[in-house]
Order: structure tokens, then C-alpha cells, then sequence
């Protein structure tokens, strides 16, 4: 798939908002690629909750997945597509910049990887926004919750999930850390967040919610029903100024807990990921498994787990 082949960020990120009740609703719009944000979409995705923050209309910020699931993380085709770009310019639109204005640092620097390490753990990358916005958030989620949308379920204030949904990250399985991994330590507790990472299996929504991570879960039917009932609630209480004053409360005692420093800690983490040598057999997104097919690559991968670990819930059902 070429960049003129996906969708534009305005198609996968639909935003509404309701100035009424003052709830404000954001849809992740690609069901058909288990809404996998393209880096224009990531974007205007931190762009719409840096507005929602500001805006007076908004007092509660709904985030949904169209179709069955939340999603499965970030479109990795395209992110191998931009580390192989003959040009850095896929890489500077990522970061709002163009060749015309910049001179992007060369492949055998440290900042070529490290500038966008780091990036993702601010809130203009569009992975961290959550952490700094001053209002209530809300995060529905069905299916898979993977990858970059395991993010958002890290950092947003309440998560109501359908009792299907799978919770975890594929790069505990090829990579070995995610951006996120400080927080999902602190709010699922460290015994668990260790077998999550050293097995890479995904955990269902009743461990979830065992491990304190969820504020609800109910069956699929009904998790529309239950979003709109926390949504309700949380704007019809106390004004917003109090909100605001209360998440800036949120926000010092996660700092004093070290969020943003295990935030550019991973980052540091991504940025020399390339000195960790693999062992024979593991799977390493290079050119080869690009040109074969990434699903099929990790599929693969997969299948050398037990059944009632693998990622994939086919591959969940599979015996052999």
C-alpha cells in the first residue's frame, strides 16, 4: 500500500462533539485495518485533544473504534516504509516538518532514531496527549486493544471494556518494550505486568479488571450503553473548572510517580533498540518480512505459542 492509498487522517479520526452535555466523541475510523492510525492520523489525533482541551464546548472526551474491535496498534507497513524512504521527508511530515525547512540527521547518528524515540513520548507525537489533557477521558473498547491503542487505555482516566476484549502489546513478542510500559507497571501491578511482557500473551478483560486496569466490564451489547452512562455522569458533575483543577491534582501525583521520565526512558529504549542482538530464531521486522507480508510474519510468530496465548484470536482457536 502507497501513502496515496490510505485514507487522510480526517477519514480514519472522526471527531464530534455535543456542546449540551458537553461530551465530545472521537472515533477511530479504519476498521477494515483494525483502525491502525497512519502518522498523519496520530497527529491529528493530538491535535484534536489539544483542542478539546481548550475548548469551553468540552467537558468529556469519548474515544471509540468503528467496527469490532478498539484496534491492533500503528500502520507498520508504513512505518517501515518511512525508515526506508530513499528521502527523510516521510519521516519530517511525521514530525511536522519538511525538507525545505530542516536537514534531517543521517542514518549513522544516534538522532536519527532517538529524534523520534523521544518524540512518541511527548504529547505532540500523538501517542502520550492523553497524560496532559485537562478533562475527563473516556476509552471504549472491544476486540483487540493492542500496540499504540494499549496507549490510550494506559493513559486515559476511565476505560470500560466488553468482556471479548484482549489487552497487550505484539512488541513484548519482536521488540521487547512499548512507550507506555511505566504506567501499565503502575496500574496493573508489577507481578502481572512482568508475565505480560516475558510472555507477551494478552490478557482478557476479566484479568484486566482483576489487576484494577478497567472501571467496567459488560458484554458487548451493551458497552455502548455503559460508555454513555459513565459519559452522562461525568458531565453533569461538579463544573469543569473543578475538573481541570482536579486532573492538574492527576497529573502531579503521576509525576511524582515518574510517568514522564518512564515515558523518555522507553524512548531512550527505542532509540538503540538496534544494538540488542536477536537470538536465531526470532522474528525482526527488516525488508524481508516487509516483502512477505508483516501479518503473515507475525502469524507465524504466533503459532509457536500455546493456543490460549497467541495475539490472534483465530489463531487462539487453533489447536495444532
Amino acid at each position: 500500500m502507497t501513502e496515496s492509498d490510505r485514507p487522510s487522517a480526517e477519514e480514519i479520526i472522526l471527531y464530534e462533539k455535543d456542546p449540551k452535555t458537553k461530551i465530545a466523541t472521537m472515533t477511530l475510523n479504519r476498521p477494515e485495518y483494525m483502525n491502525a492510525p497512519t502518522a498523519a492520523a496520530r497527529l491529528r489525533y493530538a491535535d484534536l485533544i489539544h483542542a478539546a482541551n481548550i475548548d469551553n464546548d468540552v467537558k468529556v472526551l469519548v474515544i471509540r473504534g468503528a467496527g469490532d474491535n478498539l484496534g491492533t496498534g500503528a500502520d507498520i507497513a508504513e512505518v517501515m516504509e518511512f525508515h526506508d524512504a530513499p528521502t527523510p521527508g516521510p519521516r519530517l511530515s511525521e514530525l511536522r516538518l519538511t525538507e525545505d525547512q530542516v536537514t534531517y540527521p543521517p542514518k549513522n547518528t544516534y538522532r536519527y532514531g532517538g529524534i523520534l524515540g523521544q518524540y512518541y513520548a511527548s504529547t505532540q507525537g500523538g501517542t502520550r496527549c492523553l497524560q496532559d489533557f485537562k478533562k475527563i477521558s473516556i476509552l471504549e473498547v472491544k476486540g483487540y486493544c493492542y500496540g499504540w491503542h494499549f496507549y490510550q487505555a494506559a493513559d486515559a482516566d476511565l476505560v470500560v471494556s466488553s468482556d471479548d476484549a484482549l489487552f497487550g502489546h505484539p512488541a513484548f513478542r519482536y521488540i521487547g518494550w512499548a512507550p507506555r510500559m511505566w504506567t501499565w507497571a503502575q496500574t496493573m501491578g508489577l507481578r502481572k505486568f512482568q508475565e505480560m511482557v516475558f510472555t507477551g500473551r494478552p490478557f482478557s478483560a476479566k484479568e484486566m479488571y482483576d489487576c484494577n486496569f478497567l472501571n467496567s466490564v459488560v458484554s458487548r451489547d451493551e458497552l455502548e450503553a455503559e460508555v454513555q452512562k459513565y459519559a452522562l455522569a461525568c458531565s453533569r458533575t461538579r463544573p469543569t473548572d473543578a475538573v481541570y483543577m482536579q486532573k492538574v491534582f492527576f497529573e502531579m501525583y503521576k509525576q511524582y510517580q515518574g510517568e514522564y521520565m518512564g515515558a523518555m526512558m522507553t524512548g531512550l529504549f527505542e532509540s538503540i533498540g538496534n544494538v540488542a542482538q536477536p537470538d536465531a530464531d526470532d522474528l525482526i521486522l527488516d525488508e524481508d518480512v516487509v516483502a512477505g507480508g508483516i501479518p503473515n510474519a507475525v502469524r507465524d510468530n504466533d503459532d509457536q505459542f500455546p493456543p490460549e496465548w497467541r495475539l490472534s484470536r483465530r489463531g487462539r482457536n487453533k489447536t495444532k
